[in-house]
């Protein structure tokens, strides 16, 4: 177990360095800062200035030098726009992005859970065919569209939520449905495939010939043991949700980590965006690496091996 903890974390600093080069390449395809700091109108001296202020003038070696410096030291430099370290700005814009990603996948989990594991018992019948109906339209919605539905309907027309900002808990509503329906789809359908393979499983025949009561039958030892496809799945669209929260925060005035991504490529604030990618890349590789844990405590039959 040690050894296997050891080389995953070896893996995951090669991988973080790996993302410091492709993340420092591709934001500086993006253009040129100065065309963005420096007025049209000014000459080349304040043009250089500006370059030796933000550290652009270095050659671009230096310069991702520096980058490494700056993130080993935990700040990732300066952001460009607001004049303060880069690591400061995400962080005041993180626990919104997780506030909203949390309760997205809470929403996911309350819908697609129950729903798979009716469609399961219930396979081909009625709530089967709402199941999967249920599942179709939550994965054909494009979720800017139905954030845009969600908002013409419950805050334009019902008035019944706010259309956007985050001034208080029922501004998370629609942004979390809009969010959460698209991958609650995707929970109940591997939910449904996961207890149904389970349910034909000996054990299970042989708790029913024990006299083991259905409904524990079915929701302790069947959902414990057919979720594990959901709970990989679950892992991923967490970081998906973070990543992906871009849409979603722009057309909800969200103010996520998501959307200060698209406002440092607009303003090709550098340090900011490289701060984010690679902050976003150690929560993908933490939320893997727990799954496998996860994965030990749902079904002792796995086993770590290097």
């Amino acid at each position: 177990m040690q050894r296997y903890i050891l080389m995953r974390l070896v893996e995951a600093l090669v991988s973080i360095m790996g993302m410091t080069v492709i993340i420092f390449v591709l934001v500086r395809l993006t253009g040129n800062p100065l065309d963005v700091y420096v007025p049209s109108d000014a000459g080349l001296h304040a043009y250089e200035e500006m370059a030796q202020q933000l550290g652009l003038d270095k050659p671009p070696l230096v310069q991702y030098g520096v980058f490494l410096s700056d993130m080993l030291g935990g700040n990732f430099g300066r952001s460009f726009r607001w004049q303060r370290p880069a690591m400061d700005v995400v962080l005041e814009r993180l626990p919104a992005t997780l506030w909203l990603t949390f309760v997205s996948i809470f929403i996911s989990t309350l819908i697609a859970v129950p729903i798979g594991v009716l469609s399961a018992v219930k396979r081909d019948s009625f709530i089967d065919n709402v199941g999967k109906g249920f599942a179709i339209l939550g994965q054909s919605l494009p979720i800017f569209w139905l954030g845009i539905i969600l908002m013409w309907i419950f805050a334009v027309g019902l008035r019944w939520l706010p259309a956007g900002g985050a001034e208080g808990p029922e501004h998370i509503v629609l942004p979390g449905v809009s969010m959460g329906w698209y991958f609650a789809a995707g929970i109940m359908r591997l939910t449904r495939s996961g207890v149904m393979d389970v349910m034909g499983s000996e054990y299970v025949k042989m708790l029913r010939i024990k006299g083991l009561p259905e409904h524990l039958v079915i929701w302790k030892h069947c959902l414990r043991n057919g979720i594990i496809p959901a709970v990989t799945f679950t892992s991923i669209i967490f970081i998906t949700l973070m990543a992906g929260a871009i849409v979603t925060e722009t057309v909800f005035a969200w103010p996520g980590v998501g959307r200060l991504a698209l406002e440092s490529v607009v303003y090709r604030d550098f340090p900011v965006l490289q701060a984010v990618v690679i902050i976003l890349t150690i929560f993908y590789l933490a939320g893997n690496f727990l799954t496998d844990l996860l994965y030990a405590w749902l079904d002792p039959r796995v086993r770590y091996a290097t």
